[in-house]
C-alpha cells in the first residue's frame, strides 16, 4: 500500500531527531507534505533538506503560544490546510520526588503538556476549517504506569493521555471531523534516553553522578515480553496508522507500542 496520506499536510513537533523525525520520514513517503518544527535548527534543516518534497523546517518552542500562532500560520501560508498534527516534542527527566526542583517540575510539564495544549488549541481551527484531521499525541507507558523516580515524567505523559481523550471528546460534539489520539510508546532507542539513563544510572537523583550508561539492550531484556527494544520507525508505523483514514473510526484510543511491557 503507497499514499496512504497523499494530499494531506502535517505538522510534526520534535522532528529534528528521535521519533518525531521517523515520523516525518514515514508520512512524507507516504505522500504527505510535512512541516517539521524543533530547537535544533541544524538537525531540523538537515531532515527536511533530506526528506525533500514539500517538507518543510521551521524553528519552533512549543512552550511559546506566539510560536504555535506563528507556526499555524505559515501553515496555511504554504499549504492552505492542516491535516495532522504530531504533538510529539517532549523531554525525559527523572529524580526522587523529594529532590526534583519546582523550576524542573515547571519546564517537563511546559514542554510535554502544555506544548500539546497549545498544539491542539492553535491546530483545531484550521483543521476544522478544512473539514476535520488527525491530532496525534505522544504520551508514553509512563502514562500508564508509574515508575519509580519518574514522578515528573509520569505526571505529564500522564495528563496528556487525559487531556487526549477529553479532547476527543470535545472535538466528536462538535461534529468537526477531527479524531484526537494518543500513542504510548515503551522503551525505544532515542536521545531521550541519554537524559533518563543518567538519572537512573546515578541512583535516581537528577543531581547525582551516574556510575555507568545504562545499557538500553540489558534493560529492555528484563524488562519488555518480546525481550528487544523498539525503534523509532515502530511508533512512526502507528503515527501513520491514526494519520490516516484507515483508522477513520478511533477517537480518544490509546495505541499502545511498548514490546508488551504493560501487559504484564
Amino acid at each position: 500500500m503507497s499514499g496512504r496520506v497523499a494530499g494531506k499536510v502535517a505538522l510534526v513537533t520534535g522532528a529534528a531527531s528521535g521519533i518525531g523525525l521517523a515520523c516525518a520520514q514515514r508520512l512524507a513517503a507516504e505522500g504527505a507534505s510535512v512541516v517539521l518544527t524543533d530547537i535544533q535548527d541544524a538537525k531540523g534543516e538537515t531532515a527536511a533538506r533530506e526528506i525533500g518534497g514539500a517538507s518543510v523546517y521551521l524553528r519552533h518552542d512549543v512552550t511559546d503560544e506566539n510560536a504555535w500562532i506563528a507556526v499555524v500560520a505559515k501553515a496555511r501560508e504554504l499549504f492552505g490546510r492542516l491535516d495532522v498534527l504530531v504533538n510529539n516534542a517532549g523531554i525525559g527527566v527523572g529524580g526522587p520526588v523529594t529532590e526534583i526542583t519546582l523550576e524542573t517540575w515547571r519546564r517537563q510539564q511546559a514542554i510535554n503538556v502544555e506544548g500539546v495544549f497549545l498544539g491542539v488549541k492553535h491546530s483545531l481551527p484550521l483543521m476544522r476549517e478544512g473539514g476535520g484531521g488527525s491530532i496525534i499525541n505522544m504520551s508514553s507507558v509512563a502514562g500508564l504506569m508509574g515508575a519509580a523516580n519518574m514522578t515528573s515524567y509520569c505526571a505529564t505523559k500522564g495528563a496528556v493521555r487525559l487531556f487526549t481523550k477529553a479532547a476527543a471528546m470535545e472535538c466528536a460534539q462538535a461534529r468537526d471531523g477531527v479524531r484526537v489520539n494518543s500513542v504510548h510508546p515503551g522503551i525505544i532507542e532515542t536521545p531521550i534516553w541519554d537524559t533518563i539513563s543518567d538519572t537512573l544510572a546515578g541512583g535516581g537523583s537528577s543531581n547525582a553522578a551516574p556510575t555507568r550508561a545504562m545499557d538500553l539492550d540489558d534493560m529492555t531484556a528484563v524488562a519488555t515480553p518480546l525481550g528487544h527494544k523498539g525503534w523509532p520507525a515502530d511508533i512512526a508505523e502507528g503515527v501513520l496508522f491514526l494519520a490516516s483514514d484507515e483508522s477513520r473510526y478511533m477517537t480518544g484510543a490509546e495505541l499502545v507500542i511498548d514490546g508488551g511491557m504493560t501487559a504484564r
